[in-house]
């Protein structure tokens, strides 16, 4: 799969922007910081809004901006799907008319997205005679999704899509978009300064901070990274890939993460069902020999590769491996490390207090 090359510079007033970055060509890479770390003018340069100086953007061998060959491509001959905060609907047109707008101009050989399954993916089918002034703000997102997408997209950039929502508004279109990178082949670069839609979403983050890389790869590593606890305002936490195996009489469900097994309240989803899970640092405590009369039902056998103490505030992250692909963090107190007298290449007990499903 080819990959996505870019390197923006700009230096305006008090903003400096100095980023290189190599994304996977599948999936979703996230870029994610606080508000003005650059994540959208890395985004408007990528889609050729803006002209950044001594600058390169490529998908594979397809170069959308080379500044030391005098080479770029303007927006409209890019073939790149925008979506932009707002879903800026054209108030004249249907559901429908909006999403043929984007397509009108490619030639039948060119429309490799489908309009019916792009409908049945983002739950438009029942929206599409009806005018953009009697939908909610999340089925008018993904309207604006469904029509970037029907344009057939090399590469689809999406702009914190959804900070214009409400937090119930999020929690209806998210499910939606995991949809989508699930069932799409189109890569996504996905900007963001919200957790939670990183965490359910991306596959890749770039973690950028006042104009500069400061960590990259994919979530699942990147986040055991102690920066990245800091920036999540998590302390520290780590992601799971999680199947649903059983549902047992005693109102909990059987969780598969790999070869591990973990037991979390019962949730009304089918066998099979696939998700992410959210295991605080916070949440995971340690102890030298298996538990017999404790209340925390999971229990992990894990050896210890990694050890970081933060006096202040007289807290240690301990890295875990559970699995030879599964690392765990755990914050306990530095008295209970010196207590327990923990040490790298240590074999303990991970007890999980609590399990995030997202």
């Amino acid at each position: 799969m080819n990959s996505i090359n870019a390197r923006f510079m700009v230096e305006r007033h008090n903003f400096s922007l100095d980023v290189q970055l190599k994304l996977p060509g599948q999936g979703v890479s996230a870029l994610f910081g606080a508000s003005g770390s650059g994540k959208t003018t890395c985004l408007r340069a990528m889609a050729g809004l803006e002209e950044l100086p001594n600058s390169y953007f490529a998908m594979g061998d397809t170069v959308w901006q080379d500044s030391e060959k005098g080479i770029f491509v303007p927006p409209h001959q890019r073939n790149i799907g925008y979506v932009f905060q707002e879903a800026s609907l054209f108030a004249h047109l249907n559901v429908r008319d909006n999403l043929n707008f984007g397509r009108r101009h490619l030639a039948p050989g060119e429309q490799k997205v489908n309009f019916e399954q792009i409908c049945t993916l983002l739950g438009l089918t029942p929206l599409l005679d009806r005018p953009p002034t009697s939908l909610s703000g999340g089925e008018s997102q993904r309207v604006a999704i469904a029509r970037a997408l029907l344009t057939s997209p090399q590469l689809l950039l999406m702009d914190e899509p959804l900070s214009a929502l409400d937090h119930a508004l999020k929690q209806e279109v998210l499910p939606y978009l995991q949809e989508l990178q699930q069932a799409l082949s189109i890569p996504i670069i996905y900007v963001s300064h919200a957790p939670d839609e990183v965490a359910k979403l991306a596959d890749y983050i770039v973690l950028i901070k006042h104009g500069k890389v400061i960590n990259r790869g994919p979530l699942t590593q990147v986040m055991l990274d102690l920066h990245a606890g800091a920036i999540f305002n998590d302390g520290g936490s780590s992601l799971l890939s999680a199947e649903i195996v059983a549902q047992q009489d005693n109102y909990l469900t059987e969780l598969a993460i790999g070869t591990l097994s973990l037991q979390v309240a019962q949730l009304d989803l089918p066998l099979h069902s696939k998700f992410r899970c959210k295991i605080n640092a916070r949440d995971v405590s340690l102890c030298l020999t298996p538990p017999t009369d404790s209340s925390i039902i999971n229990l992990l056998a894990a050896s210890i590769t990694h050890i970081v103490e933060r006096k202040p505030p007289g807290e240690c992250i301990i890295t875990l491996q559970i699995s030879e692909n599964q690392s765990l963090l755990a914050a306990i107190t530095y008295a209970s490390k010196q207590r327990l007298n923990l040490q790298i290449g240590d074999f303990v007990w991970a007890q999980i207090k609590a399990v995030v499903i997202l």
